[in-house]
């Protein structure tokens, strides 16, 4: 039986020690390393060693008990997020670790989140038992308050077999079980079968305790993990995989890491890309660096595969789960500098390399400036970046200052027009455009009827309308959170190319935004604080300073925590501040919570002095055809001289 499961945690909750200790239990490894001895065995990075941070989602192969196991150690700093994610998509199983003396903390819960969006069956395990001041019932509390109630704790209560407390215990979560409980009273095998089904359906969530350094409640941890899951994988289903990875080898060739749902790949066997037959390559069963190259890899295999050139994070192949975009994004944007006489454009494409392996960077090219900006989680991921850049392409360059990621949205419902007709080329679109809730993006519905335009033609507007980011008109910002209706156009059975109806897209959505009332957008942290009550008014007295808003403080004994929820741009350098006036013994945690209204919207304009009428890549006009020479059509008059019915 595969099975394959992700290890996660707060940063510094022993993660990478205790998922040595399990491959070390499992056999899978000779000798258990340590961060601080720079010598784990998922930490495969010199980035890694010397930071002793996990940076790379990397998967490590062990057997027990005649099953197979491939084990995911993710990374747990928040400027890693979306690798993380990446990870949580192809996972049969998660364990959570706590800290027995901080209990759950900020970061954990957006984990939890994560793993309740991918459905993703957990474990938990209380880790640093050992330390001074860890308290077994406070960390379970933490537990129940900030993510589920629907706990058992089986360290000592699931041995060789189920005790009747831990019987108990299960029985109360299943009206049905409880029942059979009363009646027939505690049978082994009924009740640690029910078990196992409700730890797969997320009705229940086992706990174990114990000290990763100290060795302490490993092995019974992956006694009973072992017995208490299974997976139903068919290697005799159709092929059906998704990647989920993308790396490239020293000679900068493409490797997709495939998760096979069901069936088999075969080397050689041809896959459809994008309408491109591709022959598969080497495949590679990957264990830490080393691998084993296979003739055939069967579901439930997480496997390395050369050849699949078009590949990207998300390509699905088969009747496969279907990939998920991610909850977390870069708020931070950056712009390169290169060193005296680098070309940047020519060095583009060692970034739109590390873009296939993590899209979150959404490298962008500014042809007139001719600068590389891209997108980031924080200024870790920056140092760790030039540090790649570096060692990978000896290619030196610094970063500017990050910068806030503004978005743009409509506040009302517009209809937007576009018409393209310099001599010999037409096409015409008509689009519907209505706000949508928080954190959509953008949606097309197509409601044109096959009479207006053809079928394949419609589809290309589609693809016009959603492959790329649109400016929007007060910052050049990306536009989001609009549903776009291809309501109908017009084509002509003789001039309309492709590129015409890119032009005439792209202009009824411009024309469109002018319209209405357009929105400026901003990223929000959710903030959560932790301090000494005597710090109390300065963070509240901070968060309002800050535009942010927050609940009631809880207090609980001489600490109170408070929840919050602040504007990125009024946040960016809170926690080094926080720190100083707390002496370093206060908690706070930033979670990216969404985009909404700007808190400053008039400044963010005439600071970033966008000049909508001098976009190179976008204008509001249309273009129309008159004796045999186009003119342009300002976007004010342009639905009067539509051709298609503008009343549909």
């Amino acid at each position: 039986m595969y099975k394959t499961f992700g290890i996660f945690a707060h940063v510094d909750t022993g993660k990478t020690t205790f998922s040595e200790q399990i491959l070390y239990y499992g056999q899978g490894i000779q000798a258990r390393g340590r961060v601080d001895h720079q010598n784990a065995f998922l930490d495969l990075h010199p980035i890694e060693r010397e930071r002793g941070i996990t940076v790379f989602a990397e998967q490590g192969m062990f057997t027990y008990n005649n099953n197979t196991y491939t084990m995911i150690d993710t990374p747990g700093h928040v400027d890693f997020s979306p690798e993380m994610e990446r990870a949580i998509q192809v996972l049969d199983y998660a364990v959570v670790l706590v800290d027995a003396v901080d209990g759950v903390e900020g970061h954990t819960e957006t984990v939890w989140q994560l793993l309740r969006k991918h459905h993703i069956p957990t474990f938990f395990f209380i880790n640093k038992m050992d330390r001074e001041g860890a308290n077994l019932d406070k960390a379970i509390a933490s537990i129940h308050a900030l993510l589920t109630p629907n706990t058992v704790v089986l360290t000592n209560h699931l041995t060789k077999e189920m005790d009747e407390p831990l019987a108990e215990a299960v029985a109360a979560l299943d009206d049905t079980l409880m029942e059979r409980y009363f009646e027939t009273g505690y049978t082994r095998d009924v009740f640690e079968a029910a078990l196992c089904q409700m730890i797969r359906d997320e009705r229940v969530f086992p706990i174990h305790y114990g000290s990763a350094l100290q060795d302490e409640g490993i092995s019974t941890f992956l006694q009973h993990f072992d017995r208490l899951t299974a997976t139903n994988y068919d290697a005799a289903a159709p092929f059906a995989a998704r990647v989920y990875k993308v790396r490239h080898d020293e000679k900068g060739q493409r490797i997709a890491y495939l998760k096979i749902d069901a069936g088999r790949l075969k080397a050689r066997e041809a896959l459809e890309i994008d309408g491109e037959m591709m022959k598969v390559g080497q495949i590679r069963l990957y264990n830490g660096e080393k691998f084993e190259q296979l003739q055939e890899a069967v579901a439930g295999q997480s496997v390395g595969i050369y050849g699949l050139k078009n590949a990207v994070i998300g390509t699905t192949f088969g009747d496969a789960v279907s990939y998920k975009a991610p909850s977390l994004v870069p708020t931070l944007q950056s712009h390169v500098v290169f060193e005296d006489g680098v070309s940047p454009k020519e060095m583009l494409r060692y970034f739109r390399l590390l873009e296939a392996e993590d899209p979150s960077l959404e490298i962008v090219w500014q042809e007139a400036l001719q600068e590389i900006h891209l997108h980031i989680m924080g200024v870790i991921q920056l140092e760790v970046l030039q540090q790649v850049l570096a060692e990978r392409f000896q290619l030196m360059v610094q970063f500017e200052a990050p910068t806030i990621i503004y978005k743009e949205t409509i506040f009302t419902s517009t209809k937007g027009y576009g018409h393209f007709e310099p001599l010999k080329h037409y096409a015409e679109v008509h689009l519907r455009m209505e706000p949508a809730p928080r954190g959509q993006g953008i949606t097309f519905i197509n409601e044109c009827h096959a009479d207006d335009l053809l079928v394949g033609q419609q589809n290309l507007i589609q693809k016009h309308v959603l492959e790329r980011a649109h400016h929007g008109l007060l910052t050049g910002s990306a536009v989001t959170d609009i549903i776009v209706t291809l309501v109908t156009g017009k084509a002509h059975i003789k001039h309309t190319e492709g590129g015409d109806f890119r032009e005439a897209t792209h202009r009824a959505l411009r024309q469109g935004l002018e319209q209405v009332e357009n929105v400026l957008l901003e990223p929000y942290y959710a903030v959560v604080m932790r301090a000494h009550i005597d710090h109390m008014g300065r963070m509240m007295s901070d968060l309002q300073m800050a535009s942010g808003t927050f609940d009631a403080p809880f207090t609980e004994g001489e600490y109170v925590t408070i929840h919050a929820r602040v504007p990125v741009a009024s946040f960016l350098t809170y926690p080094t501040q926080f720190a100083a006036y707390t002496n370093g013994k206060g908690s706070i945690c930033l979670v990216f919570d969404g985009y909404d209204r700007c808190h400053n919207t008039d400044e963010v304009i005439e600071r970033i002095g966008y000049d909508k009428q001098a976009d190179p890549n976008y204008t509001s006009n249309s273009i129309f055809c008159s004796h045999g020479k186009g003119y342009v059509v300002p976007w004010q008059e342009a639905e009067a001289l539509m051709h298609a019915n503008t009343e549909l």
